[in-house]
C-alpha cells in the first residue's frame, strides 16, 4: 500500500532520486524557484528512495535510470510492486527511444530528458500527478513510426537492461573494472555482459560496439548536450 505523504494537502511532496548530489540539489532549487507548493525529499539511491518511501511516502517520484546498484529502471518495478500507482517521471540524460520504451515498460509514468526547460518538466510533473503520461512529441513520433514499419527497431533492443547499461559506459570509455564499480559487480559478470553484447551485436570488438554506440547516439558526450 502506498502511504500518504504526511504534509499539508496543499504541498504535494516530491522524491527525487539521482547519485548525483549536484544533479539532486539543482533540482530542488529549481522546484523551489518553480513558484509550485512543493515539498521537495531526496535520495541518493534506488534503495534509499524505496526507504524514504516506506517512511514517509511521495506524491511523485522523479528518478534517474543510470544509478548504481539498483537502476531506475529496478526502481521503477518496486515502486509498481510496492507501492502501486504512485506516479514516476523519469528525468534522464538519455534522449535515445530505446531508454524511453523500457522506462514505459518498467512502469514509467512519464519521461523527460534533462535538457529540457523547465517549464516542460513542471508541465510533465503535473501531467503525471493528475494521472496522464508524459512523453515528448519526437519520442511519441518515433514510437509511432516504429509501430508502423516506418522506423526500424535497433539492434540493442535485444538486450537486457543491465546489458545496455553496460554498453553505454563501454563506448563512454569505462574500462571493466570502472563499470563494476560503479554497477556494484563484480568484473567477472560486466565480462560476461560485455561477451554477450558482442555476440547479441555481432560486434567482435570493442572498437566496433564504441562505433557502433556513436553512430546510434549512445554517447553520452552527444546526450548531455
Amino acid at each position: 500500500m502506498n502511504p500518504v505523504a504526511s504534509v499539508a494537502k496543499d504541498k504535494l511532496r516530491i522524491l527525487v532520486v539521482d547519485d548525483h548530489e549536484v544533479v539532486r540539489e539543482g533540482l530542488a532549487r529549481i522546484l523551489a524557484g518553480s513558484g509550485e507548493p512543493w515539498d521537495i525529499q531526496q535520495a541518493g539511491s534506488g534503495f534509499q528512495a524505496l526507504e524514504v518511501l516506506h517512511r514517509q511516502g511521495a506524491d511523485l517520484v522523479i528518478a534517474d535510470l543510470s544509478m548504481p546498484g539498483m537502476g531506475g529502471l529496478e526502481l521503477i518495478r518496486r515502486i509498481r510492486s510496492e507501492f502501486g500507482r504512485l506516479p514516476v517521471l523519469v528525468l534522464s540524460m538519455h534522449a535515445e527511444d530505446q531508454y524511453a520504451m523500457r522506462a514505459f515498460k518498467a512502469g514509467a509514468n512519464g519521461y523527460i530528458t534533462k535538457d529540457e526547460p523547465t517549464a516542460e518538466l513542471v508541465r510533465a510533473m503535473r501531467k503525471v500527478m493528475h494521472g496522464g503520461a508524459y512523453v515528448s512529441p519526437r519520442q511519441a513520433e518515433r514510437v509511432v513510426l516504429q509501430m508502423h514499419g516506418s522506423v526500424g527497431i535497433s539492434r540493442h533492443a535485444t538486450l537486457s537492461d543491465r546489458e545496455l547499461e553496460v554498453l553505454h559506459r563501454l563506448v563512454a570509455g569505462q574500462r571493466l573494472t570502472d563499470i563494476a564499480h560503479e554497477l556494484h559487480l563484480s568484473v567477472k559478470t560486466v565480462s560476461t555482459h560485455k561477451s554477450r553484447i558482442h555476440e547479441k551485436l555481432n560486434l567482435p570488438t570493442l572498437a566496433d560496439l564504441v562505433r557502433y554506440g556513436l553512430e546510434n547516439d549512445l554517447n553520452p558526450e552527444q546526450q548531455s548536450g
